[in-house]
């Protein structure tokens, strides 16, 4: 293991250790152990809210057992932390605030490694797929707790449900892929949009309510608020620490990539510098959050979590702020709240869309941020709540539409 990537662990290791104790100090090891036994079972459809459902305490040992899980497994498949893996952790620390579980979770990545063997590669081959693929653990609890079943047919149908989805996964997600040229990072989320429109659709043709209902938090808490920028500061020091001197000019390096698919920011600049922009973001997000009065709760830290963890894996605050301030314009056009659960949601996770900024310029991001809050309002509908990178589903097309267009004016123009 190289002295990096050592590094990398231990820093992972203390994250998820702080937030466990943070949630043990919140709420006491009884209550918080009765919140994390709840949530197993609790819906998981967007948006559904951890912390009022399971508490503080409950949700941060629900976040910390699902990084511990993701870290194991990326340690015993030997597959190098840096940049994609450091984003997949911190992805599924995000979601575990609104959705992810254990349980809900492990079908889908047996799935993928059903997949694996089926086509002779080895797990690790398809590690990323496996751990992002678990945007999907809702349809799981759907099926063991809301079908209508009970007992053992309910939980062998979520079983099955989760295995099936995780075996079409690692195909789905090359296809999905090649319709956006990856300018949508979370292409899980797209793959997974797709899929839970097959699923629902089955569901509700079996007569099964899919209504999107909205379970928030808003209720301010010092554990949520402070969160993130204590996160955010130990990333800071922890990479200032790394990189020593160079710090600076390795980060004014990594501001220059355009973030486009795959861009592993460990790899093409330093870890040091991947781990300070990772700070500097979730900074930038809490900052945004409390300056428009807008609630730190789950969704809000997922939505966090999930830019810091891609702020190793093709975000930086360059290519990120056109997508920010297309979505404040669409917002404010519309007449919506920009504290409203879609618009606050929508700026945080539709920063997927930074490489169209990063490869084409402020315009192009600010008008791919525009067009994405309309879409990530109506796409949520359309899988159920199913796929919780709703944002990644609603960005894929987003990025297609914009991508499409563009190809078409660089092939026409001169002729």
């Amino acid at each position: 293991m190289l002295e990096f990537e050592r590094s990398l662990y231990w820093l992972m290791l203390v994250n998820i250790a702080a937030i466990a104790v943070l949630g043990l100090a919140s709420d006491g090891l009884k209550q918080s152990v009765d919140g994390f036994t709840f949530l197993q079972h609790h819906p998981a459809r967007l948006i559904n809210d951890y912390t009022v459902a399971g508490g503080i305490g409950g949700t941060l040992l629900n976040v910390a057992a699902m990084g511990f899980i993701a870290l194991v497994l990326v340690w015993v498949t030997d597959v190098r932390l840096s940049g994609p893996t450091i984003a997949a952790i911190l992805t599924i620390m995000g979601f575990s605030f609104f959705g992810k579980t254990p349980l809900n979770t492990v079908p889908i990545m047996f799935g993928v490694y059903l997949a694996g063997r089926l086509v002779g590669k080895p797990f690790n081959s398809f590690i990323l797929i496996a751990l992002f693929g678990t945007a999907l653990g809702p349809l799981v609890t759907f099926l063991v707790y809301e079908s209508g079943l009970s007992g053992v047919p309910a939980v062998l149908i979520g079983l099955v449900g989760g295995t099936v989805t995780g075996l079409g996964l690692p195909a789905l997600a090359m296809a999905m892929l090649k319709l956006h040229q990856g300018f949508n990072l979370y292409n899980i989320g797209f793959t997974c949009g797709f899929l839970g429109l097959f699923a629902a659709s089955l569901l509700i043709a079996a007569n099964r309510d899919m209504e999107i209902s909205i379970v928030w938090n808003d209720t301010p808490s010092f554990a949520l608020i402070s969160l993130v920028p204590g996160m955010s500061l130990l990333y800071i020091v922890w990479g200032a620490c790394m990189d020593g001197r160079k710090t600076v000019a390795n980060l004014r390096e990594l501001m220059k990539l355009s973030g486009r698919l795959p861009s592993d920011f460990m790899d093409m600049v330093t870890p040091g510098a991947s781990l300070v922009n990772a700070g500097l973001l979730g900074l930038a997000g809490s900052l945004y959050l409390y300056l428009i009065g807008a609630d730190f709760n789950g969704p809000t830290l997922g939505g966090l979590l999930t830019v810091m963890g891609f702020a190793t894996f093709g975000k930086h605050p360059r290519n990120c702020w056109p997508i920010a301030v297309g979505i404040v314009a669409a917002t404010l056009a519309f007449g919506k709240e920009l504290t409203a659960p879609g618009p606050v949601l929508a700026l945080l996770f539709g920063t997927t869309l930074a490489p169209l900024a990063g490869e084409f310029g402020i315009l192009v991001g600010m008008g791919a941020g525009f067009t994405h809050l309309l879409m990530v309002e109506r796409s949520a509908a359309w899988h159920g709540g199913l796929d919780l990178y709703n944002n990644g589903f609603a960005g894929g097309l987003t990025a297609t539409f914009f991508v499409a267009i563009i190809e078409w004016i660089d092939s026409n123009r001169g002729q």
